[in-house]
């Protein structure tokens, strides 16, 4: 039986799944690493400590099952966004990587929108702190000498695969998150690079996720214990590989009138589009999706998702664990549920790292609205998952007046694990909620790539149907519910433009 390797690239460890053509999960090694805050505002990451990362795993799974190493077939990428690797002429890392979470562009944005007017026309989206293009034009004034040894840029899970093949590129969906990208022709956008001064040559090949970039070499067998010679394919960006993990691919039945709210270390809400949709105001994302629409082979109109996303996921919730001195994530939210939907009272607007959507704000801050002495541990935990929630929320807004509408969400990452999320989830959208069987959707989004790219599968329709799975478990709205977090939401609305000139000071 063929199998295939899922790696998932994230912001805080590395997971790599091997999985066989079936969906069957064999066995998955994860490790950790550190983001590297040399100032506040910015966050950075030693790509070698990364790829040493996912050498470990891989090594871990091999060593594991080795009588299965003669059926890997393919492997696939799933990669933490946005972010800047800069490979000079000997083919290393000229400094760090600028990761997603870094806010020190925010005069270079400035002069970006001054120079490219039309800009979000070609992109379809904002430039925002944290995009592959605001670090690079950061660099390029503030470390000139980096900038001169620049050979290539890429998103940090093309440079894992660049050491695994040789063969430098990237793809579509991280692509169109760089602030670089005509989204809606799939392609650089040579006009604006040329525009602000930037060398084209800096700019990797684009493909398709599931095409094949390379194949394993010798050395990073060598290194990893992999067979030499297997097919890699280009993966894509973590949402959008997750995404598919979850069954979200145009042609798949499960996709009509669904939402995938993502609860990891940030937070994502995300729908599927048949065409370049866009919020005319640019509070979301357009993005790419990794799914052409129908076969590989005849490489027929491709899809986008629109996502909407918040910069304070679940490590607001890790923040709290940290104040409290709590042992577990499960006794937190146990606890949460003792409390009266709506926390007594209590608003957490859970912009502790900044926000994207809908303000586009670095400089926005977490704020606890509304305490008084009848709030005790439960409330704050409980504010702090709605807070997380109704972020979530804007988006759910943005998109009703966009004119979709929806009836179920898929909960993904580990907000999924929690029945008090999920309650909350299904009661603030007044949508279904429903999870997958699989935790790990990025690692199986990205076999799925590869199970596809190597013609185990001939869509990535035919591969969700075959692969992916969902729990039984459903969980419902409940109305008396719904109805206290519309009026929550309202005054959660209200925090960010009542508090937007403090938060400048």
């Amino acid at each position: 039986m063929r199998h295939f390797i899922g790696i998932d690239l994230g912001t805080s460890s590395v997971k790599s799944l091997l999985m066989d053509e079936n969906g069957g999960a064999v066995g998955v090694a994860q490790r950790g690493y550190d983001i590297q805050k040399p100032e506040p505002a910015w966050a950075e990451q030693d790509m070698t400590m990364l790829w040493n990362a996912t050498t470990e795993t891989l090594r871990e799974l091999m060593g594991k099952f080795p009588s299965l190493k003669g059926q890997i077939a393919g492997i696939g990428f799933s990669g933490q966004m946005h972010g800047l690797v800069m490979l000079g002429q000997n083919g290393e890392p000229v400094r760090r990587a600028i990761i997603w979470a870094d806010q020190r562009s925010q005069d270079a944005i400035a002069r970006i929108s001054a120079s490219v007017p039309g800009y979000r026309e070609t992109t379809l989206n904002n430039f925002s702190t944290g995009f592959l293009l605001c670090s690079l034009l950061w660099v390029k004034e503030h470390e000139p000498e980096v900038y001169e040894n620049i050979r290539f840029v890429m998103l940090p899970k093309d440079y894992i695969r660049y050491k695994m093949c040789g063969e430098v590129g990237t793809d579509c969906s991280d692509a169109s998150g760089t602030a670089a990208f005509d989204t809606a022709k799939r392609q650089w956008a040579w006009g604006m690079i040329r525009q602000l001064g930037l060398d084209e040559g800096f700019f990797v090949p684009c493909r398709e996720s599931w095409e094949v970039a390379g194949r394993v070499t010798r050395r990073c067998a060598e290194e990893t214990g992999l067979p030499e010679g297997v097919p890699i394919v280009y993966g894509g960006g973590d949402t959008l590989v997750q995404a598919v993990g979850n069954g979200l691919a145009k042609g798949e039945a499960s996709s009509e009138g669904t939402l995938i709210s993502n609860i990891g270390t940030g937070s994502q809400l995300l729908c599927l589009a048949d065409r370049p949709l866009h919020d005319p105001e640019f509070r979301t994302n357009t993005f790419c999706h990794v799914a052409p629409s129908a076969t590989r082979r005849e490489r027929s109109e491709p899809s986008w998702l629109l996502m909407g996303a918040n910069l304070t996921g679940g490590v607001a919730l890790k923040w709290l664990k940290g104040i409290l001195g709590m042992g577990s994530y499960e006794q937190m939210t146990n606890l949460a549920l003792n409390a009266e939907p709506g926390s007594g009272g209590a608003v957490f607007l859970p912009y502790l790292n900044g926000e994207r959507t809908p303000w586009n704000d670095p400089n926005a801050r977490g704020i606890f609205f509304g305490l008084s002495l009848k709030h005790g541990r439960e409330e704050l935990i409980r504010a702090v998952m709605e807070g997380i929630v109704l972020a979530q929320r804007e988006t759910f807004e943005i998109f009703r007046q966009m004119g979709l509408s929806f009836q179920q969400v898929i909960a993904s990452g580990g907000g999924a694990r929690s029945a008090a999320f999920r309650k909350i989830i299904a009661s603030a959208l007044s949508c279904t909620v429903r999870t997958s069987a699989v935790r790990e959707q990025g690692c199986v989004g990205a076999a799925i790539l590869a199970a596809v790219g190597t013609g185990a599968f001939s869509s990535i329709a035919e591969a969700c149907s075959h692969i992916v799975r969902f729990a039984p478990e459903v969980t419902e709205p409940n109305p008396e519910w719904a109805r206290r977090y519309d009026a929550v939401f309202e005054k959660f609305h209200a925090l960010y433009p009542a508090n937007k000139e403090l938060f400048e000071k």
